[in-house]
């Protein structure tokens, strides 16, 4: 078999097609990946080698049939809060170390029938708390471009799965910029969709308001034919929209125009560009941007003038959800259970205290407090009136522009444990991504450089309520005229 080391999720699908190769060559070679990088970069939880070769046998029977999709055949890894039935779903921690799932989430239904293969879960920051992937109770995962460097959270371990070249595709969920700050961390294209596109169901709960399914992969291309797969309406989430049906990649495969981003504004907020960026990312979205205007976009000028509150609006938000969705986990129907207690209070304490870790802690003690009595109005309502005038200011900008454009986050992946003993500078790396979860619009990340030291640098999209196809669609035409996104670690370019 021909090697397909970095190949994106269409280049397979072309070969699978051709007959170049088979899915269970690839499942195997996915497989053989997975188990040699393990040691050094800890991305997944659990692999699954006797279902994927299953998966991958029966979707070599639908092709040649003449049967199935641009997705059939193709390896992928889910996150491992997705419920996968048969298949550990550990939300990577001590709570639920053990727990198999007895069902599959929606989307693991869905990608199902799409015909690809499930390979394994990925690592995660326990329960999606978290901005490094430093919180798993499995063990820290690896920055495949500079192992010393975090991959970004929650959803890093399906981060450096793509970027590492294991898989060509992979779920993530995005809460606060746990998809696309890992894929900028990692060098690789992640996207968040309007939340409600793609179904909870399945899906374990940190914050039931912000959450939201995304695909991970090398390209804007292969993003759109995984969220084609993903997004739906479902009856059983009742958070889900009733939104038709769309082909993500249709504006995709139209022949690219001279300037095939004629008539597109691109809004530049102030906020955005301002103090405490990185010299290195600033320079290299600025750099983009050049290439963006040359594709014939035109940029404006728009504001965000409540920006600055999302980091704390989120905090106090997203931890007042996350005490509620976990109260859940007390030893009584499922997960872990302390050993010795006394009294059904005293299993309650310990089975907590043993099953959670410090982050996770944090957060629902945090939301605790804002809930309760005399401090609700003070600051989860007050929160609530922020939220909504963040979400009007991107209205009113989008009026002005298409889609807004700024770094990812302000820095590169910083070093393993530099952030551990801060958590509040680890928080604000999220000052960027935060409005769009808070707004409920789509975003994503797209790889548009790197640091003098090696480390990916990405820019990020935003856009209105059901904008991604615009989204990928701008995110491919710069891909088309750069290689930022072909770019591979040297570390595990031989591996």
């Amino acid at each position: 078999m021909k090697d397909f080391a970095f190949a994106t999720v269409a280049e397979l699908s072309a070969a699978l097609a051709a007959r170049q190769c088979s899915a269970l060559e690839l499942t195997d070679a996915a497989l053989a990946k997975i188990a040699a990088a393990q040691p050094t970069l800890n991305a997944f939880v659990s692999v699954d080698p006797d279902g994927a070769r299953a998966a991958a046998k029966a979707a070599d029977a639908a092709r040649a049939k003449g049967e199935g999709g641009a997705l059939t055949g193709i390896p992928i890894a889910q996150k491992d809060l997705f419920m996968t039935e048969g298949l550990r779903t550990t939300c990577s921690s001590k709570m639920l170390a053990n727990f198999v799932a007895p069902y599959d989430a929606h989307i693991v239904t869905a990608l199902k029938q799409a015909g690809t293969v499930l390979i394994g879960k990925t690592a995660m920051d326990e329960f999606a708390m978290g901005s490094s992937t430093e919180t798993s109770f499995f063990g820290i995962v690896h920055n495949p471009w500079q192992p010393e460097a975090v991959p970004g959270g929650s959803s890093g371990g399906s981060a450096v799965a793509v970027a590492a070249g294991l898989v060509p595709a992979a779920t993530g969920s995005d809460t606060g910029g746990s998809i696309r700050q890992p894929a900028s961390f990692c060098g690789i294209t992640g996207i968040k969709p309007t939340y409600g596109i793609c179904s909870r169901y399945g899906m374990v709960a940190f914050a039931s308001s912000l959450d939201q399914a995304g695909p991970m992969a090398r390209s804007a291309e292969d993003c759109a034919l995984l969220l084609t797969a993903m997004a739906g309406h479902d009856v059983r989430d009742a958070t889900s929209l009733p939104h038709p049906k769309e082909d993500y990649s249709r504006e995709l495969a139209q022949p690219a125009a001279a300037k095939p981003l004629e008539g597109v504004r691109i809004g530049l907020p102030d906020a955005f560009f301002g103090d405490g960026i990185d010299a290195p990312v600033l320079a290299a979205v600025e750099a983009a941007l050049v290439e963006l205007r040359a594709l014939g976009a035109a940029t404006v000028p728009v504001s965000l003038p409540n920006i600055d509150y999302s980091v704390p609006t989120y905090y106090v938000l997203a931890p007042a959800e996350a005490s509620s969705n976990l109260s859940r986990f007390d030893g009584v129907r499922y997960g872990h259970r302390a050993a010795q207690y006394t009294d059904l209070f005293d299993m309650y304490q310990k089975t907590r205290a043993e099953g959670f870790g410090d982050e996770v802690k944090r957060r629902i003690l945090v939301g605790t407090y804002v809930l309760s009595h005399g401090y609700y109005d003070a600051y989860y309502l007050k929160a609530q009136k922020v939220r909504r005038l963040i979400a009007d200011d991107y209205q009113a900008a989008f009026a002005q522009c298409d889609v807004i454009l700024g770094p990812t986050v302000p820095t590169t992946a910083p070093s393993l444990g530099a952030q551990m003993q801060d958590p509040i500078q680890m928080y604000l790396n999220d000052i960027f991504t935060i409005g769009a979860n808070l707004a409920g619009l789509p975003a994503m990340s797209v790889p548009c450089g790197f640091t003098p030291n090696g480390l990916p640098i990405g820019m990020q999209l935003q856009g209105p309520y059901f904008s991604e196809a615009r989204l990928l669609n701008i995110a491919h035409r710069f891909q088309q005229a750069t290689d930022w996104h072909r770019r591979t670690p040297k570390e595990t370019r031989h591996a």
